[in-house]
């Protein structure tokens, strides 16, 4: 494949620009596409506006070489892959809007030979429906032009390592969609590329969060039953791994994110009669930060004035990232419940969210000031910086930690 062939990336967020710049730096010309106004000036600075491991140098050298560009308009292109949000409504329908708005602004820059890559998580039929919505305006590209969707599988804070090294999924609206895919993934990833049809490829990547959910679950709903019992679910957990075919993961105060916490949802939606065990995932870990505010509530029962730190802020450990985390909503329903005075600790970002913000009783600080003033220390994320914690001032404290760093 020519490497002087065009790519416009629709959404320049946590998938979005990473895969840009990954793709300028391997020579491709790309455009990238936001309709963040602020985000578009600081990437064609040669900045960022998220966070993530080296994407800066990355972001930097792509601009630098020319190769790279953002603007808040799509562009004539050889390949488009579109990498924005999908989240759900109320009643946890999923919400395609920004999918539509996506394909909706490309549809006048698209010509014959062009393909359409979908990278965002997406309910089973999206890309049908992209392809369908683009031949429905545009009727001259009938037989003329390609869908595909290949779903990012990728951690935060690895972003750019694993667009490279992780396998990837390939599926078609048909097999010449699927082959031209194939050939563009194989230009820049090193991992095995597996071809099937659309349908497959999206339900395969809701499959996997949805496996992951179900784990949480079955952890999230132990430490439970621990608490109830008043038994020390760390050892539990301990103790039944150590069985060769045991392996439970770590519970939490919930599960957050873009992924897991959203993806589970669109399989319920697809099947709902058939999807009864992954529903219940969902409900179990929705419901855990209920069961921690009654923690840190009964607590706080025994001061007058209690004074609460929360240390963490983002859905996972050492990353900037606040989607669906369920730290944002531990703070955000004691502030309502006027619970106490809120010392919120988060090292991964510079002010408080929306949510939280102008808030009386909330305040974003550092840790040593959190830990020195708090009467009880919550501990809702498991970033790096909480595991120096003195252990002898801890015991002066009243400690719930959700995810067991200190046990």
């Amino acid at each position: 494949m020519k490497r002087s062939r065009k790519i416009c990336v629709i959404g320049l967020g946590y998938i979005g620009l990473p895969t840009a710049s990954l793709l300028a730096t391997k020579g491709f010309k790309v455009v990238g596409v936001d309709v963040n106004e602020e985000a578009v000036r600081l990437i064609n600075d040669g900045k960022i506006h998220i966070v993530e491991p080296d994407l800066d140098i990355l972001v930097k050298s792509a601009v630098n070489s020319g190769n790279l560009s953002a603007s808040l308009k799509p562009e004539e292109a050889d390949f488009f892959i579109i990498a924005v949000p999908t989240p759900f409504k109320d009643g946890h329908q999923p919400d395609l809007s920004y999918v539509e708005a996506a394909t909706e602004a490309i549809i006048p820059y698209l010509s014959e030979g062009n393909l359409v890559v979908l990278e965002s998580t997406s309910p089973v039929g999206t890309t049908d429906m992209i392809h369908s919505r683009i031949l429905k305006a545009r009727k001259e590209l009938e037989g003329r032009i390609f869908s595909a969707h290949c779903p990012e599988r990728v951690l935060p804070g690895h972003i750019l390592r694993e667009l490279v090294d992780n396998d990837r999924i390939i599926g078609g609206v048909d097999k010449a969609s699927t082959e031209k895919a194939v050939e563009l993934y194989s230009s820049f990833v090193n991992g095995s590329i597996f071809p099937t049809n659309a349908k497959t490829a999206e339900l395969t990547k809701l499959v996997e969060n949805s496996y992951r959910d179900v784990n949480i679950a079955f952890a999230n709903e132990l430490s439970m039953i621990c608490y109830d019992l008043d038994i020390n679910v760390w050892e539990v957990i301990e103790f039944a791994n150590k069985h060769p075919r045991v392996n439970i993961l770590k519970p939490g105060p919930g599960v957050g994110g873009h992924c897991i916490a959203v993806d589970p949802w669109f399989v319920v939606h697809a099947s709902p009669g058939l999807s009864r065990l992954i529903k219940t995932a969902r409900e179990v870990n929705d419901s855990k930060p209920v069961h921690v505010i009654h923690r840190i509530k009964e607590k706080a029962a025994r001061f007058k004035e209690p004074c609460i730190a929360c240390l963490g802020l983002s859905y996972k450990a050492n990353i900037d990232d606040l989607r669906e985390s369920p730290a944002v909503e531990i703070v955000e329903r004691l502030s309502d419940e006027k619970v106490g005075r809120l010392l919120v600790v988060e090292p991964h970002i510079e002010a408080l969210p929306k949510a939280l913000l102008k808030r009386e009783n909330v305040e974003l600080t550092d840790f040593a000031s959190a830990f020195s003033k708090a009467d009880i220390i919550a501990l809702l994320v498991d970033h790096t910086d909480f595991f120096k914690a003195d252990r002898e001032k801890l015991k002066e404290k009243v400690v719930i930690d959700t995810r067991g760093i200190w046990a």
